[in-house]
C-alpha cells in the first residue's frame, strides 16, 4: 500500500511538469527533486530529466542528488540554497527599484515575483507591466500573484508591449538557463531586450547561478497548445523559449549580486 501511494504521487508529479501545471525554474526543479526522492531510481532520474530540456536548475540538482550516498541531505543543501539566493536576489534588486517607478517583466518568474515582494514589503510604491503571454496566459498568473500582495499591475495583450514597455523605467526578468554567452528565458524575451535597449529601459535576468550549463537543448512544445486545429494544411508551432545574447543585457541579478555577464560568469566557475 505505501509503494503504490509513493508510486501515484510520483506520477502526479511528472504529470503536472510535463504538462505545464508546475511552472518557473525553481519550482519544477523542486518538484523533480521530490518526484526523485520517492522513487530514486536510474529509470526515475532519466524520466526526470526528459520532461523539461530547457531546465538545467532541474537538471543539474537531480544529477548531483544522483550521484551522492546521502540523498535527502544533498536535496536539502539544494532547496536550501535556492531559498537562500532567492532572498539575496531580492535584497540586490532591492537597490534598483526607486519609489514610483513603473517596472516591466515577463511571463511568470518565483524569482522576480519575490523580488517585487520583497520591494513591496519594504515599502517601496511602483507599478508593474506585462502582458498576458500566449498561449498559457502566465502573464495573468503573474497579475494576480501581484495584486494579492497589494502591487498595482497593469496588463496587455501581447501585441502591445512596446507600447507598455516604453513607458517603464526598469525591466526584470526570471531566467531559465544561463550559458557562458546568452540567457534562455520564455519566447520573447530576445525581442522584449531589444525593445528595451532601442528606448534605454535597463534590462536585467533574474535567477541562481545553478542554473549555469555549458550546453541548452531549446524546448519545442505541442503545437496544439497553441491551436488544436485539425487541419492538415495548417501546423501550429509553439518555440517555448528564446536565447538573448549578453550583448542585450544591462546586467544579471544572482546570488553574487548586480553583475555584468562576464562577471557572472566568472564567478559561476569559480563556484
Amino acid at each position: 500500500m505505501k509503494t503504490t501511494k509513493i508510486n501515484k504521487k510520483y506520477t502526479i508529479l511528472i504529470s503536472k511538469i510535463k504538462s505545464i501545471k508546475i511552472q518557473g525554474a525553481e519550482n519544477i526543479a523542486k518538484a523533480g527533486i521530490q518526484a526523485y526522492l520517492l522513487n530514486p531510481t536510474k529509470e526515475s532520474q532519466k524520466e526526470i530529466l526528459s520532461l523539461r530540456s530547457t531546465e538545467p536548475l532541474l537538471q543539474n540538482s537531480i544529477k548531483t542528488i544522483s550521484l551522492s550516498k546521502n540523498k535527502e541531505k544533498i536535496a536539502t543543501t539544494i532547496l536550501n540554497e535556492i531559498r537562500d539566493s532567492h532572498n539575496h536576489i531580492s535584497k540586490h534588486a532591492f537597490k534598483l527599484i526607486k519609489d514610483d517607478m513603473k517596472i516591466y517583466t515577463h511571463c511568470h518568474s518565483s524569482t522576480v515575483i519575490d523580488i517585487l515582494k520583497y520591494a513591496k514589503k519594504h515599502k517601496k510604491n511602483f507599478t508593474v507591466y506585462t502582458t498576458e503571454v500566449e498561449p498559457l496566459r502566465q502573464g495573468r498568473m503573474t497579475a494576480r500573484e501581484l495584486s494579492k500582495l497589494g502591487i498595482n499591475v497593469i496588463i496587455g495583450p501581447d501585441l502591445a508591449a512596446e507600447e507598455l514597455l516604453k513607458q517603464c523605467d526598469l525591466f526584470l526578468f526570471g531566467a531559465d538557463a544561463f550559458t557562458k554567452t546568452a540567457v534562455y528565458n520564455k519566447i520573447g524575451t530576445h525581442t522584449l531586450c531589444k525593445i528595451a535597449k532601442n528606448y534605454n529601459v535597463p534590462r536585467f535576468s533574474c535567477g541562481i547561478s545553478l542554473k549555469i550549463t555549458n550546453k541548452v537543448k531549446t524546448e519545442q512544445r505541442k503545437g496544439k497548445e497553441v491551436w488544436d486545429e485539425r487541419n492538415k494544411r495548417i501546423r501550429p508551432v509553439y518555440p517555448a523559449f528564446d536565447k538573448t545574447s549578453y550583448t542585450l543585457l544591462t546586467g544579471i541579478i544572482s546570488e553574487f549580486g548586480i553583475k555584468k555577464p562576464k562577471e557572472f560568469t566568472k564567478l559561476t566557475k569559480q563556484k
